[in-house]
């Protein structure tokens, strides 16, 4: 058994006995560092044409120790799982800013700077290991909606350059160590269906299989994610992936993400995530939710036996992630649901033939 697998087995082996901690937000903890032009450019880009101030993934590259200091703040909050600053690291999205070219290597610089700081953390604390998500975020052009008022057929991109944006991405993440792919904060459901075949792609072809953990958001209180489909729809659509983990993250706070995910709970015979904001930004886009409000929140969702997996997302800090895991300790996970077998499929709304 290599290393990595023994890793992903300990993994599988913890979420039934427990509820696993993800870290929380990236973006915040970032900004609160006052990095100018320089830290993004580094000496790589110091000539690089255009503003790179804001490409919160080049810091793999130029600034690697604060990429480095915040897994160990998360890990150091009780987190059991951090992700990779890979959130926007496809040629697709990197595409503003002219850094296609980097793609590659800020995706192997993420998974390698994430997995030496789990391995001194797990080194260190052995009962509690410390597992690495390789973050794969959503893209700036999606292939379920039209890019044209007056023309539904118009896209930006194909599937066939959305699947090689991601195939690109998940080569780097997995030559760099990640224990485990987390498409998120998903707002088109046939991009993330790219990314699936992309993994699944990779497995045929020889590389070690990967957990694959998928994460939806709901953009508002209709319920639904932004190409339309309700939570039980979206289910349907990446079920035959058979996920390690499904959930939610992002576009809500705790107390409008329940019912969502109360639902994702009911129907989904895998194990669920949730890592919501901290609460609604304000006016001047910044989140107020304190950690000890947050945590209450989550604690109830535990209590209730809703999720086996928690963390945060916008706005969150290792703070907030410290009051989670200690509001949670002790409480059971989520118990898998075995539903009756039928026929299930989606459009934007759930189909059931039993």
């Amino acid at each position: 058994m290599s290393a990595r697998s023994d890793r992903i087995a300990k993994l599988k082996a913890i979420s039934k006995q427990r509820i696993l901690i993800l870290d929380g937000s990236w973006g915040v903890m970032i900004q609160k560092r006052g990095l100018d032009e320089a830290d993004y450019r580094g000496e790589r880009f110091a000539h690089h044409n255009g503003q790179l101030k804001g490409n919160n993934d080049l810091l793999c590259l130029t600034r690697p120790d604060i990429i480095a200091d915040l897994h160990d703040a998360y890990y150091a909050a009780g987190a059991d799982i951090s992700e990779t600053n890979t959130f926007s690291a496809t040629t697709i999205a990197q595409a503003d800013y002219e850094m296609e070219g980097a793609v590659r290597d800020i995706n192997l610089a993420g998974a390698r700077i994430a997995r030496e700081v789990a391995d001194r953390w797990t080194a260190k604390e052995p009962d509690k290991p410390r597992f690495v998500a390789g973050s794969i975020g959503p893209l700036n052009k999606m292939l379920s909606m039209s890019s044209d008022v007056n023309d539904p057929g118009a896209r930006l991109v194909t599937f066939d350059e959305v699947y090689q944006a991601y195939r690109e991405q998940m080569i780097a993440l997995h030559e760099g160590g990640v224990d485990l792919f987390l498409i998120e904060t998903i707002t088109d459901t046939m991009n993330c269906k790219a990314a699936i075949k992309a993994i699944m792609d990779l497995e045929d072809e020889g590389y070690e299989p990967l957990p694959i953990w998928i994460s939806g958001t709901i953009t508002d209180r209709s319920g639904r994610t932004l190409s339309g489909q309700t939570v039980e729809a979206f289910w349907n659509s990446v079920k035959h992936a058979k996920p390690f983990a499904i959930g939610l993250n992002c576009a809500l706070g705790a107390e409008l993400m329940r019912p969502h995910i109360a639902e994702l709970s009911r129907v989904a015979d895998t194990l669920v995530s949730a890592y919501p904001n901290a609460g609604l930004p304000n006016a001047f886009g910044q989140y107020d939710e304190e950690p000890h409000q947050t945590s209450h929140e989550l604690h109830e969702w535990a209590e209730h036996g809703l999720v086996n997996i928690l963390g945060g997302c916008c706005g969150t800090t290792p703070d907030h992630i410290a009051h989670v895991a200690q509001a949670v300790k002790g409480l059971a996970p989520r118990q898998i649901p075995e539903r009756p077998k039928a026929m299930r499929l989606a459009g934007l709304e759930p189909f059931e033939l039993s």
